[in-house]
Order: structure tokens, then sequence, then C-alpha cells
């Protein structure tokens, strides 16, 4: 199966901020979204679009980019519309920070500190993951081969004083995922390309 991309440039961190809010909204399990960005979720992503028990283990997102692309304020954005109160915490030294929201159960995990496969694997994710969760990942270069495919990928990259973020979906969740993002009108003037 082909996959789908976006990018979109991202003139500053708000911009970065509202890619998170976008994806909190787009996600396939979202019903609704405020004028906040707060999303209103509903259970699993393939219950809502009726492939119940398709994909069990819940979704899946990779982040990459370089230290200080944006990838914690984009997951600290997307975890604030689902509803997560207090601190949203980088895992950068705690290694995976969890968030049992009304609706959905978000592991976010920094891999940037590990070592080895061993290391990874000793995190535990895969029974971190369920069907009303979603497993953000930053660093998972440095877990491949002892993590859980990924349903969307996201690059965020430097351009000059800003920066890009360009999402790729290789699975069926993912692309409609993106899709939904792409029909997103509050990301219309940072998107700078759809495929």
């Amino acid at each position: 199966m082909p996959s789908a991309s976006i990018k979109f440039d991202l003139p500053d961190s708000t911009a970065t901020e509202a890619l998170g809010r976008a994806l909190a909204c787009a996600w396939p399990g979202t019903v609704s979204c405020d004028a906040t960005g707060g999303a209103g979720v509903t259970g699993t992503a393939d219950a809502v679009d009726g492939t119940e028990g398709a994909r069990a283990a819940g979704a899946v997102v990779y982040l990459q980019g370089e230290l200080g692309a944006g990838k914690t304020t984009c997951v600290r954005s997307l975890l604030r519309a689902f509803g997560a109160a207090g601190p949203v915490r980088s895992p950068t030294y705690t290694l995976v920070e969890t968030y049992a929201l009304p609706a959905l159960t978000c592991v976010h995990v920094d891999l940037y500190r590990l070592q080895s496969l061993t290391e990874v694997d000793e995190l535990g994710l895969r029974d971190l993951q369920g069907p009303d969760s979603l497993l953000l990942v930053e660093w998972p270069e440095r877990g491949a081969g002892a993590l859980p495919g990924a349903d969307l990928r996201l690059m965020l990259s430097y351009a000059g004083d800003a920066r890009q973020a360009e999402l790729a979906a290789p699975t069926a969740l993912g692309t409609r995922w993106l899709e939904k993002l792409g029909l997103d009108s509050s990301l219309s003037s940072y998107v700078s390309h759809l495929t």
C-alpha cells in the first residue's frame, strides 16, 4: 500500500502546537473538536470507522527529528487537546509517561538515551498497547526492530529559522488519520504539500 503524506511549514512553536491539536482532532476516534482544539474521543479509532477488531493493538506514532525540532511540543499539544490535565512532561529521563484519559490511554516514550534493543525491550512497550491506546515514540530509530510498526510517522526538521513537518501514513489507519488532517482548515496556511 503506498503511503500518503502531508508536509507543513511551521514558522514558530505556535504552528507546532497547532499541528499537535490538529492531530488530536484528526485522530480517527475523534468525533468532535471545539474552538480551542479540544478533541472529543469515543473509544478506538477502529470502532469509529466500523472496522472494530481490525487493529487490536491501538495506534502508534513515530516522531523523528533533531534535538529541539519540536517533537515534545507537538506531543504536549496533542495530549492537551485529548484532555490531559496537569503537567505534560518530556519523557527524556523517565523514558515513559502514561496519560490515562477518559476514552484513550496515551503513552509517550523517548528512546534518545537508550543504547541497545534490550533496553527498549525492557520498557515493555508492547504491554502498554491496547484497543484504546495511542503510543507516541520519540527517537524510534533507537528502537528499530523492538517497536511495533508505526501507523503515522512525523518527521520534524529545521528549515532556516523555522521548521518543517512531514507526516507519512504507512497503514490504513494512518491514511484515514492523514485524510482527516488534510481537511482541517486551521492548518491550511501551513500546508506545503499533499499527496
